[in-house]
């Protein structure tokens, strides 16, 4: 013990010394000053490689010491041991050395070195800079790379330390995965108070029980933001994720997981449930989401919710049949619903078209002198004759059915698919999540008025009818010529037959028609028992939010995928009518390609002495471009919309 306290005594005269002459900038007594092309390594840790090398930092050298001392042999095992001292101190010009040399600057070399330009002493390093750039980047936008003084600064050498910097694989490493609590704890140590008692400190406690999360683990390394911010919360859950995959994924399922990814600060994080650094077992009394606990949980935010709604699945996995039974039913028969009417249509579709290129008749074209047998292009009629099919307030509500839909697919897809690139970078656009909500809620009361609105209106106009029929040609009720249609159709096909005379409304139309009211009422209900959520927790079991959840977003992509793609080819893309019908956006049809489209209506139309009532002039040259200009808007935005619906399902899936 007298040894060790005579060496520090020797080390801190000797640092007197260096003090002294430092001060006064001249080499000490009896020592020549050594210029920086002159100075060796062995000259530096002739001071710093003394144990207890240290200079005081009070007032005519008093404590408290700032350690010096270097230890060689752990310097050149490092991943900086190839460099030279002044490789780092960069501003030192001779030795003695001045008093007060300036902080090494770690994140200019490190961005240097990926661009090749800091000094390169070890050849692995060369292959892992880029991912040290990447790291530095990463460290720069950080909460710890805040300006000096500032609260939650942290420096390079506060996690690595200055001199023994080795790889976090190293369990000498201080950034080594179980080291990690002890070297945060520096400054986090309410933390890490927390955290020893967690489910997660237990591999430090008894780490013959397996590893477990560490603060690097959930914080990562260099990406740490402010708390509450949502880069943080992006960070730690995919952090999170490394660990519990299917948690995370089950999670991001849910009205919770998926606002809360898009930056909705109203719904409840993984922190709120799971007490971020105090993490317990579900069975633990102590945990947040224990049966004890978990009502009053879920009414830090849900403050009316009823004892049931303590049943909401906060990680809705649909897949596990077990813990989920209402949810793995509900999503096998929408899942099977979308399939079997995908196939079904989209077979209807590419048999058409392929059906109608085949029907076209030859025609022989002469080109520099040479005879090319080709298809015969689409006749466009131009009889002068027009015949009214929609009126404008039938088209008015088309344009409100269609913009309205439009918008929510935009808002509605960045839900279900949240953490694609397009789903952010489009939140972000509309202003943010509260703004994004506003917007969807608008969208989805135009969409409904437009839907139950039409509905009520044809109603009291057929009632009024005394003879209308109901199941004759106008009505769009299906009956059973619309099943001998679709018969005639595909025998017609597959070169069967002829193709089928329709009359006013096709089995097609009227399978769009009905569709409509069928995804509304599913999409409607859904949405509104989620909007309304605060009142419908209070008598709801908390598993129904989640059905909601579920049947909402399967709805509206089986609507996404049908209206995008079947309704567009029937009406737009079939060869007969490429590449736009422009119908229901002059309302009229030139009276010839009515007498092709609807023979049987042109027949009834004409015997009955009706067909006059409805010939009006064609559609003007202004009026028609207008129509191209606003039909390949919509047809463009919604195959936009398609085309990222299509990105979400091979990013996430559907379930």
């Amino acid at each position: 013990m007298k040894r060790l306290y005579l060496r520090f005594a020797a080390g801190c005269l000797l640092a007197a010394f260096v003090i002294l002459a430092q001060a006064a900038d001249k080499p000490l007594s009896g020592e020549k000053r050594i210029a920086r092309e002159d100075i060796q390594e062995s000259d530096c840790l002739g001071c710093h490689g003394q144990k207890g090398f240290a200079v005081p930092q009070g007032e005519h050298g008093a404590p408290p010491y700032r350690p010096l001392h270097v230890d060689g042999g752990m310097l050149h095992q490092s991943v900086h041991g190839k460099y030279s001292c002044l490789d780092c101190h960069s501003d030192i010009e001779a030795l003695p050395h001045k008093k007060d040399l300036e902080t090494v600057d770690c994140v200019g070399c490190h961005i240097k070195q990926g661009e090749g330009t800091a000094p390169e002493r070890a050849p692995w390093l060369h292959s892992d800079s880029l991912n040290i750039v990447i790291q530095t980047r990463q460290y720069t936008h950080s909460v710890h790379a805040q300006k000096k003084g500032a609260k939650n600064n942290a420096s390079c050498a506060d996690c690595h330390t200055a001199h023994y910097v080795l790889p976090s694989s190293d369990p000498r490493s201080t950034t080594h995965k179980l080291n990690s609590p002890e070297t945060c704890c520096h400054c986090h140590e309410k933390e890490l108070a927390e955290y020893q008692q967690s489910i997660h400190g237990a591999s430090l406690k008894t780490p013959w029980k397996g590893e477990s999360a560490t603060c690097t683990d959930c914080h990562s390394a260099h990406q740490i933001a402010e708390a509450g911010a949502l880069s943080a919360h992006r960070v730690i859950v995919e952090e999170c994720g490394s660990c519990h995959d299917k948690e995370v994924r089950s999670n991001k399922a849910t009205t919770h997981g998926q606002l809360a990814w898009l930056g909705d600060k109203d719904v409840a994080q993984c922190k709120d449930c799971h007490d971020p650094h105090n993490t317990h077992k579900i069975d633990d009394p102590a945990s947040l989401v224990s049966e004890e606990k978990r009502l009053e949980t879920c009414r830090k935010c849900h403050e009316d919710a009823g004892p049931d709604f303590i049943k909401f699945r906060a990680h809705a996995d649909v897949g596990d049949f077990e813990r989920n039974p209402e949810l793995w039913w509900l999503g096998r028969i929408m899942v099977g619903i979308i399939i079997l009417t995908l196939i079904f249509f989209y077979s209807h579709s590419m048999l058409w078209f392929w059906r109608e290129l085949k029907s076209r008749p030859y025609e022989w074209v002469t080109v520099d002198g040479k005879r090319y047998r080709v298809r015969t292009k689409r006749v466009k009629h131009h009889s002068g004759k027009a015949f009214r099919r929609f009126s404008w307030q039938w088209r008015l509500n088309h344009w409100a059915l269609a913009l309205s839909v439009l918008t929510l697919v935009l808002t509605g897809m960045v839900v279900m698919f949240p953490d694609t690139a397009w789903a952010t970078a489009i939140i972000d656009f509309l202003g943010g999540p509260r703004a994004f909500g506003y917007i969807h809620r608008t969208a989805a009361v135009v969409f409904l008025f437009a839907v139950f609105g039409h509905g009520l209106a044809v109603i009291w106009r057929v009632t009024r009818d005394r003879d209308f029929d109901w199941f004759g040609p106008d009505s769009l009720l299906p009956r059973k010529k619309d099943w001998e249609d679709m018969k005639a159709q595909f025998k017609w096909f597959f070169g069967k037959g002829e193709p089928p005379r329709f009359d006013r409304w096709t089995y097609w139309e009227k399978f769009d028609y009905w569709a409509v009211y069928w995804g509304a009422f599913i999409i409607g209900l859904s949405g509104i028992i989620l909007w309304f959520s605060p009142f419908f927790s209070r008598f709801l079991p908390g598993w129904a939010f989640n059905l909601a959840t579920l049947a909402h977003g399967l709805e509206a992509f089986l609507a996404v995928m049908t209206l995008f793609v079947v309704h567009f080819f029937n009406n737009h893309f079939r060869p007969s009518k490429f590449p736009l019908d422009r119908v229901m956006f002059t309302g009229r049809w030139d009276l010839e390609e009515f007498k092709e489209e609807r023979p049987e209506h042109y027949k009834r139309l004409k015997e009955s002495g009706e067909l006059e009532k409805y010939l009006e002039e064609p559609p003007s040259k202004e009026f028609e471009t207008v129509s191209y200009a606003l039909g390949f808007t919509l047809l463009g935005f919604g195959l936009f919309l398609l085309v990222l619906v299509i990105i979400g399902f091979f990013h996430r899936g559907l379930v």
